[in-house]
């Protein structure tokens, strides 16, 4: 089943598009998705291509997590996010995946990879666990995993939690990669569409601190005129 999912990746590549995403994803040396190889394929063709391969046992999946092909490590993270997801209340099956994910953490490593999954997976299993473990992300030596910290908060903001994406914002503010600030952004963005008094309070704090590119990202949804004033403060 394994080579036949490969088999069909292959047959759906698209060396043109490779060259771009390959210079999009910044795979060349010293850059953050250095040796990083793709095919070329679009991610709703990765979903289809996914979905057919769904029983996929956790050996293939390594097999799949442990390729330099970059769809192959995204599709290897769709099955997992597709199997947590029908485990519905199974938590031995969820926290399964839960911890084959975190084994694998290394590989889960290029700012797609880690916006699909890290909500998906780590957010939603957290949702009635402890969060500790996204402290510890937050304070890794190693940026992916400061941003699967920060985007698993993803989860809980949807649900109109926002203390977990506070604390761990709070602890990433001054994060020196700009991959950190605008993922940081974001989720401030996120939890002010949800409800901006909180975001406001939280900024009020801390914009002059925070990276321009971080405090940007995070009233990007405000009116041209408060946008400038935070700005200016």
């Amino acid at each position: 089943m394994l080579e036949e999912l490969k088999k069909e990746l292959r047959e759906s590549a698209n060396p043109e598009k490779a060259k771009t995403l390959q210079r999009f994803f910044k795979t060349g040396k010293g850059q953050y998705g250095e040796g990083d190889i793709f095919l070329g394929i679009q991610v709703p063709i990765q979903r289809q291509i996914a979905r057919e391969y769904i029983d996929l046992n956790f050996q293939e999946i390594q097999e799949l997590l442990n390729s330099k092909i970059h769809e192959e490590r995204l599709i290897a993270l769709i099955i997992l996010a597709i199997k947590f997801k029908k485990a519905k209340k199974d938590n031995f099956v969820k926290r399964q995946i839960f911890e084959f994910y975190l084994k694998n953490i290394n590989r889960v490593n290029n700012w797609d990879l880690v916006d699909f999954s890290a909500p998906n997976i780590v957010g939603e299993f957290l949702q009635k666990e402890d969060t500790g473990i996204l402290k510890q992300l937050a304070k890794s030596g190693n940026f992916w995993e400061r941003r699967i910290a920060i985007i698993s908060t993803y989860s809980f903001i949807r649900k109109r939690s926002f203390g977990e994406a506070l604390a761990i914002s709070d602890i990433l503010l001054k994060d020196e990669h700009d991959l950190i600030h605008k993922a940081v952004g974001w989720m401030l963005r996120e939890i002010g569409k949800r409800n901006k008094n909180v975001l406001e309070i939280f900024l009020q704090q801390r914009h002059k601190e925070m990276p321009r590119t971080m405090l940007r990202y995070a009233i990007e949804k405000f009116p041209e005129d408060e946008r400038k004033k935070w700005l200016k403060k």
